[in-house]
């Protein structure tokens, strides 16, 4: 492993755990929202506990999420200084108004977490309010800086130097508008997904009770009702690939040759020596459908790019597709759960339903990381579209073998304890007594 790989896979496993912690910040507020607004609006408790016994994965999760980002952060100088210097006019905005974001978030974190004697019900409640909108302003500030990285604008190059810079032009990419709202709906769905999952495997334990069963149709519902926006914000997407990004749409497809009528390619392997896809599935014409409303239209593939200058498929187009077939694996999960529950007026306790629950839990994160690794690897060979190579902006000194170790030790271990945190024994309030829970 060079230093540029290393370099690269520092930065990727980084974000890779950071984005977990991060997706979690963002939609676990949502839910003690809802739990909180649920229990003003009935006068019911139980609303309440459960969101109260969110607080503690919340509050871990917030504290682990600001050290990976500051981790990144120093990375981001340490390991690719060259793009700092060339992109530090640009994004600077974006990442200034996060840390404003990060703060209020904080901050009504804190009230809300430490204010359950002194605040009343309706004040604990307003301060889930600017806490769900602090944390997914937050990303989508950051969303900004890596769009601005597919769609780099608002500059000009004179003699290789960039000039004529306006900030505002470049925080307001072309990019940015689809990222932002495909993330934060998938960071719902995520996190619905994951809460539901644990909450299955209590009943599936024979943890019957109201609020187990209704931890988990709030939870799920959450996780359901984004879905179908994050499909179609994933289709605002892809759009605006086709018309900005033709490359990584490219890659993403395995659409190694530019035609027109040009087919959806589901799963196979790419071959870039023969320009074929193996065992995969076509279906005739949907791909110049869906990238540009008509069927005859013509898509271009690799092989109008020059060599050297396009994404590998074999590792975008996988991804791609994991982050497709995730999707049907929890709207599968849904549906049936939903049916159930419209016909037994009550949450099922249907072994197979709560399996299946419980299998599709994972595939929201699944999902989102998928997609993130079709956002960068559909990217290279350039860190800056068009402007700056990944392998130009590298920091020249050694040793980044021993720190990406180091590092992935670290962040494994990391992990191990989190885990072990969220998922030991802790108490709950439950009619006036506390018991203990998985």
């Amino acid at each position: 492993m060079d230093d540029l790989l290393a370099a690269r896979a520092l930065m990727g496993v980084s974000l890779a755990f950071h984005i977990v912690y991060a997706t979690i910040g963002i939609g676990l507020p949502l839910l003690l929202m809802l739990a909180e607004g649920l229990s003003l609006k009935t006068g019911e408790e139980e609303w309440h506990e459960i969101a109260r016994s969110w607080i503690r994965p919340a509050g871990v999760l917030f504290a682990i999420g600001a050290v990976s980002g500051t981790i990144l952060s120093f990375e981001l100088g340490l390991l690719w200084p060259k793009l700092m210097v060339f992109a530090g006019p640009m994004v600077g905005l974006a990442f200034s108004m996060e840390g404003f974001a990060f703060f209020t978030e904080a901050i009504f974190l804190a009230l809300y977490s430490y204010g359950e004697r002194r605040l009343s019900r309706r004040a604990q409640f307003l301060c889930t309010i600017p806490l769900v909108l602090a944390s997914a302003i937050s990303a989508v500030f950051v969303i900004s800086a890596n769009g601005w990285m597919n769609t780099p604008g608002g500059f000009r190059m004179v003699n290789g130097v960039a000039s004529d810079i306006r900030p505002l032009i470049a925080f307001a990419n072309q990019a940015w508008p689809h990222q932002a709202v495909h993330g934060t709906f998938a960071a719902y769905v995520a996190t619905g997904f994951a809460v539901a999952g644990f909450y299955a495997a209590d009943l599936l334990r024979g943890r019957k009770t109201s609020q187990v069963k209704r931890a988990l149709t709030l939870s799920l519902a959450v996780g359901t009702l984004s879905l179908p926006l994050m499909l179609m914000s994933g289709d605002w997407a892809a759009e605006a690939l086709a018309e900005n990004q033709k490359a990584k749409l490219a890659a993403a497809e395995a659409h190694f040759k530019t035609v027109a009528a040009a087919p959806l390619i589901i799963g196979g392997w790419p071959d870039p020596e023969t320009g074929a896809v193996r065992y995969a599935i076509k279906i005739p014409k949907l791909l110049s459908y869906l990238a540009n409303g008509d069927a005859n239209s013509v898509v271009q593939g690799l092989d109008a790019f020059p060599q050297g200058s396009t994404p590998d498929p074999r590792i975008v187009h996988p991804f791609f597709d994991l982050m497709v077939g995730s999707f049907f694996v929890m709207a599968a999960a849904a549906g049936w759960f939903w049916w159930l529950r419209w016909r037994q007026k009550e949450v099922t306790l249907k072994r197979g339903a709560l399996v299946l629950v419980l299998i599709a839990a994972p595939f929201g994160m699944i999902a989102l990381e998928s997609g993130w690794m079709v956002t960068e690897f559909g990217r290279q060979p350039w860190i800056i579209q068009g402007y700056l190579r990944t392998s130009e902006a590298v920091t020249p000194n050694g040793g980044l073998l021993f720190i990406f170790a180091t590092f992935l030790f670290v962040y494994l271990a990391l992990s191990v304890g989190i885990l072990k945190l969220l998922l030991r024994q802790q108490g709950r309030v439950e009619g006036g007594k506390e018991v203990l829970h998985g």
